[in-house]
């Protein structure tokens, strides 16, 4: 199944806002060049990134208003046809990347499936685990599969914070 990946960085100052504005633009962009070249738009996954402000910019947004954020641009941009989209972690914390995946669940049910396809929020507990106890493989597959459980959670709007350690970040 092809997997189009339009990311939208978060580095730098921007608002939630203009995140939203360029998003948009370039979720509008890649839908254009997919039609263009006949692409069944029903055999794709679109691996976005969530609508944030960027991690220079100062702007304290709820995981909520990043959620609604995020929808409005979807819903705008993405035709109900594409069967999902598995979001990017990228420049997040595990347990943000996690809580922001169940507020975009939270919102009701939308016209596509929403999942994650994160690298570093999957990763970085493990390797972290890892690091702090490099013989021990089995503490690492434990951050793991609890960072997994915690997304599928996510993933159908069940997670709370109160399943997490005091000392995910």
């Amino acid at each position: 199944m092809p997997v189009v990946e339009p990311e939208v960085l978060m580095d730098g100052g921007h608002s939630l806002e203009r995140c939203s504005v360029v998003t948009s633009a370039v979720l509008h962009a890649v839908h254009d060049h997919l039609v263009r070249q006949r692409v069944d738009l029903t055999g794709i996954l679109i691996k976005p990134s969530m609508v944030l402000p960027g991690s220079e910019s100062g702007q304290d947004v709820g995981d909520d208003e990043i959620a609604a954020a995020t929808i409005r641009v979807l819903r705008d941009t993405v035709p109900a046809s594409v069967p999902g989209l598995v979001f990017l972690s990228g420049g997040q914390t595990p347990m943000e990347a996690t809580a922001r995946l169940d507020a975009l669940n939270r919102t009701g049910p939308q016209p596509w499936e929403l999942s994650f396809s994160f690298g570093r929020a999957l990763q970085a507990p493990v390797l972290d685990a890892w690091a702090a106890r490099p013989d021990d493989r089995q503490h690492a597959q434990a951050a793991l599969m609890h960072r997994a459980r915690m997304n599928g959670l996510a993933r159908r709007g069940r997670w709370s914070r109160s399943l997490e350690p005091a000392t995910v970040g």
